[in-house]
């Protein structure tokens, strides 16, 4: 038996391998997209549900940029609200798109705003979150990239709160530890970045070619990247457009948050990876999106199997098990030490962030497990409290 756990642990690690092997690319300089005049024209798109608080200073945020205001229009698309949600964006200086179906979840108030929007010869479509705000240079940044060729583009999320509680910081270096050893180096060895669903922006050219935006999980973000792996469109990483983002403050809604996430994922899996298999993009794109999207499976296996060894291997496999935690413990407070100074928080305030890193790392595991056996489908809202605060940006 232990020989078996063994054997089936080793073949779940190729994975870890693989990603380890792409991060090594993350070394080195990475190659900018060069300032081009402002050109491209914007529409932004932010799907809002019960975001009175915070709706007002998305807004404000994306009027304060560095952009010609003739080539920005501000979209709110409120669904399922019963707050004043739509009148607090039309206040800020939105316009506002509603949706004239049924609206379950993010993507499909994309779908509904984007068919409306894409006959009015809008260049691109910029897509954030109602709890976010935006550096004045991220629609600057984005037209670089597009004045440049690219076609679909993710900026830098940042947590705007990190000092709000050890919760809200751990998402902080959750997002900087993807940037660094995730899209960083997918930057530079022609791979897609993380699309995160907020913080992004999509050529018109690659909607037409998809046919609008056609999502149905609840991850629509993963789900959208792997549509555009499969037909050969990369994702590329523009780090200079940052966003910001209000981030829970407790460990339970932190855990709902996620659980939903690791979900949504596995759910694109099941849906994508065999049409990714079949898909007219290069390989090595489709293999990458197919490996991102089978991780939240493999890693629920490796805890499975882990804990099967340590019952199979009884006081001394307990022994060695817990001494390996401790040392993984260590190992993890260092990254998250690292990665806070690396992405510009500092250490003030964030002492009880990086202490806790490790455990918000590991509760992925039984979450990942628990989305294994019983499925999300339903999205639940977060309040924001309006609390955001920007952060200066780390060296890249």
């Amino acid at each position: 038996m232990t020989d078996i756990i063994l054997i089936l642990t080793l073949l779940l690690k190729v994975s870890t391998l693989y990603f380890a092997c792409v991060a090594v690319f993350a070394l080195g300089r990475r190659r900018r997209f060069a300032h081009a005049a402002p050109a491209t024209r914007f529409a932004v798109l932010a799907a809002a549900r019960n975001e009175e608080r915070v709706i007002g200073a998305l807004v404000e945020s994306i009027k304060a940029q560095n952009y010609p205001a003739e080539l920005v229009d501000i979209y709110v698309i409120p669904n399922n609200c019963t707050d004043h949600t739509e009148a607090a964006a039309a206040a800020a200086g939105a316009q506002i798109v509603h949706c004239l179906g049924r609206v379950g979840s993010k993507g499909d108030a994309l779908r509904e705003a984007i068919c409306q929007l894409l006959p009015k010869g809008y260049d691109a479509f910029a897509v954030f979150d109602a709890d976010n705000t935006a550096h004045p240079d991220f629609l600057l940044r984005m037209n670089d990239a597009f004045q440049a060729g690219a076609r679909v583009c993710k900026g830098r999320l940042r947590a705007a709160n990190p000092t709000d509680s050890w919760v809200a910081g751990c998402y902080g270096l959750y997002f900087a530890a993807f940037d660094w050893f995730f899209s960083r180096p997918r930057s530079r060895c022609g791979l897609s970045a993380k699309l995160v669903g907020t913080g992004f922006a999509v050529h018109r050219e690659v909607l037409e070619e998809l046919g609008g935006w056609n999502t149905a999980t609840i991850a629509e973000d993963a789900e959208f990247s792997a549509q555009c792996a499969r037909i050969g469109r990369r994702v590329h990483w523009v780090p200079e457009a940052m966003a910001y983002d209000e981030e829970p403050t407790d460990l339970r809604t932190s855990l709902i948050q996620r659980r939903r996430w690791c979900s949504g994922l596995m759910q694109v899996a099941r849906q994508e990876v065999g049409r990714l298999a079949a898909g007219t993009g290069p390989l090595a794109l489709r293999l990458d999106m197919a490996m991102f999207l089978l991780a939240p499976f493999t890693q629920a296996l490796s805890g499975l199997l882990a804990l099967a060894g340590v019952a199979a291997g009884g006081i001394s496999g307990l022994a060695g098990y817990l001494g390996g935690l401790c040392l993984a413990y260590i190992a993890a407070a260092g990254l998250g030490l690292v990665l806070s100074l690396a992405e510009g928080y500092g250490l003030r305030g964030m002492l009880p962030a990086i202490c806790g890193y490790p455990l918000f790392m590991a509760t992925w595991m039984p979450l990942q497990v628990a989305a294994l056996f019983k499925d999300t489908t339903s999205w639940r809202e977060i309040r924001h409290q309006g609390r955001a605060r920007p952060v200066a940006g780390g060296q890249w």
